[in-house]
């Protein structure tokens, strides 16, 4: 079976009977596909093209006999997505509600996370009283590196009114056991969010808000892998950020909301 194309169709919503009717071939023909047949190459070209992805993501060449594929290239990728508006609602959803052990988050303001979901609040609470462990890393809006990204985004102290509001959201988990948030001062590559052992990577460009940029859906196969190397940065960030509290004198101007 080849997972990687029901994947892709899913996250497009993409049925098979309108894929077979963009490549001009019986439906029968790309349940086949589905199945682990390998189109011929002028449908692997149509196919990857209007499901815009890499042909070589949807059906890989093999490894020379003998030959171990490389840890992490194309092993743990399971989804692209040309911004991350276009991630499926339900996605975000579905991953968050699924998650047995972990919820790691680590943004600037994640404005979107709370504005696109107004119970997550709640349903990260629910997890941790599950046992999954929650940990949100939001930017300080006191910090220098946000001031460096609100300049680089020309929206100035707009950066920092947005993690102010966003973080009023997450006022609630506070004093849930087994949910953290803390506020970050590092330059920021790409947001992350964790969920067990599913990840989303949100690249960031310069200059560029987060939304409009590319993001991959990993999935952990590989102790060296993409995977680990994402979420060992989740972890250096969050070893030097502080515990946000936003009622403590003094902190008006780092998270105060």
């Amino acid at each position: 079976m080849n997972e990687r194309l029901h994947s892709v169709l899913a996250q497009r919503g993409v049925s098979p009977e309108s894929l077979a009717e963009v490549c001009k071939v019986d439906p029968k023909t790309v349940g086949r596909w589905l199945g682990g047949r390998v189109p011929h190459r002028r449908h692997r070209f149509s196919v990857a093209q209007h499901l815009r992805v890499e042909e070589t993501f949807l059906w890989p060449t093999p490894p020379p006999h003998g030959n171990r594929p490389d840890a992490g290239l194309g092993t743990e990728l399971v989804g692209t997505y040309q911004n991350r508006a276009s991630v499926p609602r339900d996605m975000w959803l579905q991953l968050l509600a699924e998650a047995q052990e972990q919820i790691c988050v680590l943004v600037f303001s994640g404005t979107f996370f709370a504005q696109s979901n107004p119970h997550v609040a709640k349903m990260l609470a629910e997890r941790a009283a599950v046992g999954v462990r929650v940990r949100l890393c939001f930017g300080d809006p006191g910090g220098q590196a946000v001031a460096v990204r609100g300049r680089e985004e020309g929206i100035g102290d707009t950066l920092a009114a947005k993690i102010r509001a966003s973080l009023t959201y997450y006022r609630p988990l506070l004093p849930e056991a087994g949910c953290d948030v803390r506020l970050h001062d590092t330059t920021l590559y790409a947001s992350l969010f964790r969920y067990d052992d599913n990840l989303l990577v949100n690249s960031h460009v310069w200059g560029q808000p987060a939304s409009a940029n590319p993001l991959l859906h990993l999935k952990r196969a590989d102790a060296t892998g993409w995977f680990d190397n994402y979420a060992q940065s989740f972890e250096a960030v969050w070893a030097a950020a502080r515990p946000w509290a936003p009622d403590q004198k003094g902190t008006a101007t780092h998270g105060q909301d």
